[in-house]
């Protein structure tokens, strides 16, 4: 899908008719926007323009030179846009070009809120963007604007994490799982925003711009600058939290470690007690010990001291363990 921005009647006008390549010149054009575009408008656009749009290889590269560069013909750069989806966002890079006569060309494979609101903005005061540059800009602007909201999107749900932990007394899997989820989110807002800020850097090294847009790229790098700041710091409480769940759940691990410990140790003494009775030795006073009663039943006197021999010495270690506090 492609869609014509037009300078005509004092006022920007849609169109979706690649034919008006033939009919218009580069003052008529403001903005080309392509969005999963079809070979045919591929070719339609760089037949106008007279560049080679960017593939999507080259597109996604990293390199400090594919996020921003200029040459002869026209103004390159690639930059990385957020697409939400649910409470995370997955990373759509986008291409833009420039060329020498001021038309600005976009090439997307996804819808983005970035585009729509930079498209109201066009429509209701046009009279600030009497170029592609002025167009380009003002999408970084919105983009950073929208980076920030994801920044204090990803801070509220790391406080909000932080708050759970607090209050709860143990940690299972889904605890780790929403850090690690958080860490990632995180990382990826970090490197966005980095990206950002090689492009308004490559931008201010331009001289090709206007002069009126240069004021607005000191904000911007300002704003890139406290967002990348305020990243570094949901990513270092990210670490802190992480540390925290870990220690909370050494520490139940280790009480669960001392409960077995401590009951091992417990019935260590009866333990020893019934293994020493349950010798098969052929003298063992305690095995004729016997208690008659008035009525003539005999109760077997030596069970009944083994039995209590255990209690008393179990007993013992409990006490000795409280003593200690080590319970």
């Amino acid at each position: 899908m492609i869609t014509i921005y037009l300078k005509q009647y004092n006022k920007i006008i849609r169109n979706a008719d690649v034919r008006l390549f033939d009919e218009l010149g580069y003052d008529d054009i403001l903005w080309i926007d392509m969005m999963q575009p079809t070979i045919k408008e591929q070719r339609a656009v760089e037949s106008f323009i007279e560049i080679s749009l960017q593939t999507r290889q080259q597109v996604e590269e990293i390199e400090s030179t594919s996020k921003y560069s200029e040459n002869e013909n026209a103004i390159i750069s690639n930059s990385n846009f957020f697409i939400p989806t649910g409470d995370s966002f997955v990373v759509e890079p986008m291409s833009f070009i420039i060329s020498n006569e001021g038309v600005l060309v976009s090439v997307r494979e996804a819808e983005s809120r970035t585009f729509r609101e930079t498209e109201k903005r066009l429509q209701m005061n046009y009279r600030s963007y009497s170029t592609g540059y002025h167009i380009f800009i003002s999408l970084l602007e919105v983009r950073i604007d929208f980076d920030a909201d994801l920044v204090e999107f990803v801070a509220k749900q790391v406080a909000a994490l932080s708050k759970d932990i607090n209050t709860e007394d143990s940690i299972d899997k889904e605890v780790l799982h929403r850090i690690s989820a958080l860490q990632e989110n995180t990382m990826l807002l970090r490197e966005n925003i980095f990206d950002r800020q090689r492009v308004l850097s490559g931008i201010l090294r331009s001289e090709r711009f206007p002069n009126d847009i240069y004021p607005r790229l000191q904000l911007m790098i300002k704003d890139v600058n406290s967002l990348i700041n305020h990243a570094d710091f949901s990513f270092q409480r990210l670490d802190y939290i992480q540390d925290a769940a870990l220690g909370l759940i050494n520490i139940e691990q280790n009480g669960i470690v001392k409960i077995f410990s401590v009951a091992s140790v417990i019935f260590m003494p009866a333990t020893l007690i019934a293994s020493i009775y349950g010798m098969n030795f052929q003298v063992m006073p305690e095995l004729s010990w016997q208690i008659t009663l008035a009525n003539g039943w005999t109760i077997p006197a030596g069970y009944i001291f083994a039995l209590g021999l255990m209690l008393f010495c179990s007993g013992l270690t409990i006490w000795y363990f409280k003593y200690k506090k080590w319970l």
